[in-house]
C-alpha cells in the first residue's frame, strides 16, 4: 500500500473528521502525512476548530501502520476517493466519504444497484414485500443495497441472498462491529456472498448521528431507492431525499392508509415517487437507458446454465412452443418446463397465447 494512502486512512480515523474538514486539511498541507507531522498551531490555521485540532494531536500519537496491519489481517479493503477502484456511482455525490472500508465481494461495488429501505418496526406485509422484491431484483442480476437495520433492511438483504446472492450492506458503524446483534449470522453471510461497506473506522460504535450519514451512501451507490414502509418522520425518507439530491430515482410501495408505517410511503407517492407493486415497475423506469439495459442483460446471461442459454438463444430467434424447444435442445419436456419457468422468473422471456414463448424486451 502506498505511504500517502496509509496516512489518508489514518486521517480519516480521527474523531470528528468529515468530508469538509478532510478536504480543508488536504488543501492546506497538500499531503495526509503532512497533517500527521504538523504542529498544533498550523493545524489550527487550517481548520480553526480547537476540539478537532486536539483530536488530531491525540491521533498523531498512534502508529498508522499498526492500523493498516489490522485491516489486512481482517481482509478488509480500503479505497480513498482519488483511487480508480473507489465506487463510481458514489464518487459523484456531493459529499463522498474520503475513505471507504469494504469486506466481501469487491466486484459488487460497481454493479447495477437498487437500494431498498424502510421501517425497523416493519409489519408482516412490509417484510413480505421487501423479501419478494429483493429476491426478484437479485434474480435479474441487480444488486440490492440496504442498511442492515432491523425490519425492512434485514428482509431486503435476506431476499437478495435467496436470489442470486447479490447484496450490499452499508453500515452505520465500524465494519468489524455487529449491529444489531441479532443480525450476526446475516452479516457473516453478506461478508461471504455479498459486500459490507462503511465509512466509519474500525471499532466505531453505532451512534445515532452515524445513520443519516450512512443513508447518503445507500442512495449514492444506487440508481434508485425503493421505500417500502416508513413513518412520516422515518429515516428512510431522508434516504429518499438524498436520492433526489443525487439525481437518483425514488420509488415507493403503497400501504394501508390506516397504518402509521405507511404514512411516509404514501406521502412520497403523493409527491411524485413512482408506485411499485411489482419488480417490473422498478425496471421499466430504466427502459430508456441503454447502459442499464445492457448491464441487466449481461448480468442475467452470466447467471444462466448452458441448457438455459441454449433454450434462451433458440427462443430469441422467434417465438417457440415447448415441443419445438424440446426437439431442438433434445431435453425432456418436463426439464424444458423447469428451464422456461426459470427464464420467466428472471424476466428474460414471456409466455404468449397458444403456449408459445418469446424473448422479453428489457
Amino acid at each position: 500500500m502506498e505511504r500517502e494512502k496509509i496516512f489518508k486512512i489514518w486521517l480519516s480515523t480521527v474523531k470528528g473528521i468529515g468530508y469538509k474538514s478532510f478536504v480543508q486539511l488536504m488543501e492546506f498541507f497538500k499531503t495526509a502525512e503532512g497533517v500527521y507531522k504538523a504542529k498544533e498551531i498550523d493545524i489550527f490555521k487550517a481548520i480553526g476548530n480547537r476540539k478537532l485540532v486536539q483530536n488530531i494531536i491525540e491521533a498523531q500519537k498512534l502508529n498508522p501502520f499498526d492500523y493498516i496491519e489490522r485491516l489486512q489481517n481482517s481482509k478488509i479493503s480500503v479505497y480513498t476517493l482519488e483511487e480508480e477502484e473507489y465506487p463510481k456511482e458514489l464518487k459523484n455525490i456531493y459529499d463522498p466519504p474520503p475513505v471507504l472500508y469494504l469486506k466481501g465481494n469487491i466486484n459488487l461495488k460497481d454493479n447495477l444497484c437498487i437500494a431498498m429501505v424502510g421501517s425497523r418496526n416493519a409489519t408482516f406485509y412490509g417484510k413480505q414485500v421487501a423479501q419478494k422484491l429483493a429476491y426478484e431484483l437479485s434474480e435479474r442480476g441487480i444488486t440490492v443495497v440496504s442498511g442492515m437495520a432491523r425490519g425492512i433492511d434485514s428482509f431486503s438483504h435476506i431476499g437478495a441472498l435467496k436470489g442470486r446472492g447479490k447484496t450490499i450492506a452499508v453500515l452505520g458503524n465500524g465494519i468489524n462491529i455487529v449491529y444489531p446483534r441479532e443480525n450476526k449470522k446475516l452479516m457473516e453471510q453478506i461478508s461471504e456472498e455479498g459486500l459490507l461497506v462503511s465509512e466509519f473506522p474500525l471499532d466505531s460504535p453505532p451512534l445515532p448521528q452515524n445513520f443519516p450519514l450512512r443513508n447518503r451512501i445507500i442512495s449514492g451507490l444506487s440508481l434508485g431507492v425503493v421505500v417500502i414502509e416508513a413513518g412520516i418522520k422515518s429515516g428512510s425518507l431522508l434516504t429518499a431525499q438524498f436520492a433526489l439530491e443525487q439525481g437518483r430515482e425514488v420509488f415507493a410501495v403503497p400501504g394501508n392508509i390506516t397504518s402509521a408505517y405507511s404514512r411516509g410511503t404514501n406521502e412520497l407517492i403523493k409527491q411524485g415517487a413512482k408506485i411499485v407493486i411489482g419488480v417490473e415497475d422498478i425496471l421499466e423506469e430504466f427502459n430508456l437507458r441503454e447502459d442499464v439495459q445492457q448491464k441487466i442483460e449481461e448480468n442475467l446471461m452470466s447467471s444462466l446454465t448452458e441448457e438455459e442459454k441454449e433454450v434462451y438463444d433458440f427462443i430469441c430467434e422467434a417465438p417457440r412452443d415447448i415441443e419445438e424447444i424440446a426437439g431442438y435442445v433434445k431435453i425432456k419436456i418436463s426439464k424444458v418446463n423447469a428451464i422456461l419457468s426459470s427464464l420467466m422468473l428472471k424476466g428474460m422471456i414471456e409466455k404468449l397465447p397458444g403456449n408459445k414463448y418469446e424473448k422479453k424486451i428489457f
